[in-house]
């Protein structure tokens, strides 16, 4: 795997894998890319992670902090109108307490990642290993689900944008030849939710090289999707919603995957958020 290198172990830390303490001094990998450790010979199962877990904590964070805020402003008031009925009511026209659109938005991506999550764990009948909310070393950025079947990986970032209708449109060209294809949601352009399914899919592929091949996808959420036909593909990404996302990744065709090998391999490169 690349950036694996075997040593002993300057210092103390938990394998990847199974989290267990692995002493200063003793044989086994550390990853320069991941800077994680893990056992050289580890028999744990795969750390899978907890769907729209970092999402979910972010959430958290802001939501703690616009409490503080509105607390904050609410106090300024009472200090000058007191805790009476004029400050009751000087507090209730000068301070909105209503949750920020910016805030919302995290819980409401922790949402739609567990619904995929849900969908793609059903897979687990038939081979597949789907690892969740997964952070890329050296940037702040995580991927929300990688799922690695017996014919390939695929990288998938959830989306959840209520009551409104993804599209593709084709702009330049000549009479629907040449074109350039773009992402619309609700009519409006989206290219950076391709743009950035493709960085993620180019981060995987690096630590998988020729082991399987890989492909990305975007999985909408309560979208506003047509009743017949409704999903496509843009740039090689395909857009799609969940249930119907768990169809197109499977395969009527030989395994060409050894799943829990490369799960390992992509868990320990990608570790949990």
């Amino acid at each position: 795997m690349d950036g694996d290198k075997e040593m002993n172990l300057r210092y103390a830390g938990k394998c990847a894998l199974c989290g267990e303490e692995i002493p200063q001094g003793a044989r086994a990998i550390y990853n320069t890319a991941s800077r994680s450790v893990r056992h050289l010979d580890c028999n744990a199962g795969v750390d899978r992670g907890v769907a729209g877990g970092s999402a979910q904590r972010e959430y958290e964070r802001r939501r703690a902090k616009d409490d503080a805020r509105v607390a904050e402003q609410k106090a300024n008031v009472q200090s000058v109108f007191g805790t009476g009925f004029l400050g009751r009511v000087a507090t209730f026209l000068a301070v909105d307490d209503s949750p920020r659109r910016s805030t919302q938005v995290w819980a409401q991506g922790a949402a739609g990642e567990e619904r995929v999550a849900g969908w793609l764990d059903r897979l687990a009948e038939v081979g597949v290993v789907t690892l969740h909310d997964r952070r890329i070393p050296g940037t702040r950025a995580n991927i929300d689900h990688i799922a690695v079947t017996p014919w390939g990986v695929w990288v998938i970032d959830a989306k959840r944008y209520l009551n409104k209708r993804p599209d593709v449109v084709t702009e330049g060209g000549f009479l629907g030849f040449g074109g350039t294809a773009r992402l619309t949601v609700g009519g409006r352009k989206k290219d950076q939710l391709v743009e950035g399914v493709l960085w993620q899919v180019e981060q995987v592929k690096a630590a998988v090289g020729e082991a399987a091949a890989v492909r990305g996808a975007l999985a909408f959420v309560d979208a506003d999707w047509p009743l017949i036909g409704g999903d496509f593909m843009v740039r090689g990404v395909a857009v799609v919603w969940p249930k119907r996302l768990a169809k197109v990744m499977l395969r009527q065709e030989a395994p060409t995957v050894d799943v829990e090998s490369l799960a390992r391999q992509i868990a320990a490169r990608f570790p949990p958020a």
